[in-house]
């Protein structure tokens, strides 16, 4: 059987969770194309890695488009681009077997082109497709569209298809396929990795994430300020518009008297480094995970986890065995948990142990490719010439 011809979509143009596994697939499809709205960082790593990659214009007007807005009904200037980015996406479709759409943005517009260009799409779907993320308006239209003309549905959790199959979507659409990492352990010990960043000795604790009320950076910040004698850092920036919440954050550190023993590091490139040198990678969403990807880079270099228990992050920590599990928003919980990682009982040390045990075998890098490649291979000969 030849190998497909595979277009990859996505409507942004940095690299956050979503992306990142989008990244890594495409190792395993470095002759593959894609079409990517605007030109960025993600481009650029899916030009590196060889694929053919297409800018279309007018990808850059869509980002006024947010997900409590439905995409369709958007502004007559907006629509005009929308028609001329989906005339564009269905003729590179046409040189392609199958479209592989990363992205809410890329999977409306991938859906109608794909219906111009009659080939089969996949659509990774990295969200949760609940009322806490979503209006009612855009759910529904993305599930009318995933219903009629996506040829499967990925998710990385179950707790992720449970959301897709409550708001609507067809329960044997739905294919469950967990990220996975691959990531290089740095042999230095924590000591030398801290002088080397520039972090401090003692009990020290780090959050992992692009800054958004939802990711609960407040609630840590709110935790922290209860652990009198451990240091914080926040590793992130703000996407999507939400650079007031940043803003927040700092006036919250203030607040709560601890802007001297917390360090705002923003977007950083050497995360795996930075997260060996913490005691603890802390989680604290406050809306359900639909996965999760920090939790796993934690697990793979072994290091304490404190989560919520909302979402796919119990399903990650296998129900509390590879970390510590703590109720959503819960300021007393999240700060008695990260006393308890940097304290390192017998208890978080076999915690550890387990964590990175299950992110080597069920989100290895490999299992993710093996089984997204399977599906591609399968939809693809649906493509009509």
């Amino acid at each position: 059987m030849s190998r497909p011809r595979v277009l990859f979509v996505s409507h942004m143009d940095g690299i956050s969770g979503a992306e990142q596994v989008l990244v890594d697939l495409a190792k395993a499809w470095r002759d593959a194309a894609a079409f990517v709205f605007r030109a960025g960082p993600l481009s650029t790593a899916l030009s590196d890695l060889g694929l053919d990659v297409t800018i279309p214009t007018g990808g850059n007007d869509l980002s006024v488009i947010r997900k409590d807005k439905p995409l369709l009904l958007a502004l007559p200037s907006t629509l005009a681009t929308i028609s001329g980015l989906v005339g564009a996406l269905a003729r590179r479709a046409r040189d392609c077997d199958l479209v592989y759409a990363n992205s809410q943005k890329a999977f409306t517009l991938s859906a109608l082109a794909c219906l111009m260009a009659r080939r089969p799409l996949i659509w990774h779907l990295h969200d949760s497709l609940d009322r806490q993320h979503f209006g009612a308006t855009q759910r529904r239209m993305q599930i009318t569209l995933a219903n009629r003309l996506a040829s499967r549905v990925i998710v990385p959790s179950e707790a992720a298809a449970a959301a897709f199959r409550a708001a609507g979507g067809r329960p044997g659409h739905v294919a469950t396929i967990a990220n996975g990492r691959d990531l290089a352990i740095d042999p230095a010990g924590k000591a030398e990795l801290r002088q080397r960043l520039g972090l401090p000795a003692g009990p020290l604790v780090g959050v992992f994430s692009r800054l958004a009320a939802w990711k609960g950076q407040d609630v840590f910040l709110r935790a922290l300020a209860r652990c009198p004698d451990v240091t914080g850092i926040v590793v992130g920036s703000a996407m999507f518009a939400e650079d007031d919440f940043e803003m927040r954050l700092k006036a919250l550190a203030r607040e709560v008297a601890i802007e001297h023993r917390v360090r705002f590091l923003g977007r950083r490139e050497d995360v795996p480094a930075l997260m060996q040198a913490m005691d603890a990678v802390v989680h604290p969403s406050v809306a359900p995970e639909p996965f999760g990807l920090t939790l796993v880079e934690a697990m793979l270099v072994g290091v304490a986890v404190v989560a919520s228990s909302t979402g796919a992050c119990s399903e990650i920590l296998a129900d509390g065995r590879c970390g510590q599990l703590v109720e959503p928003g819960s300021v007393d919980g999240f700060a008695a948990a990260m006393r308890t990682a940097v304290a390192a009982p017998d208890a978080v040390r076999r915690q550890v142990a387990a964590a990175t045990e299950r992110a080597r075998t069920v989100y290895s890098l490999a299992r993710m490719q093996n089984g997204i490649s399977a599906l591609i291979h399968a939809h693809a000969a649906g493509a009509k010439p």
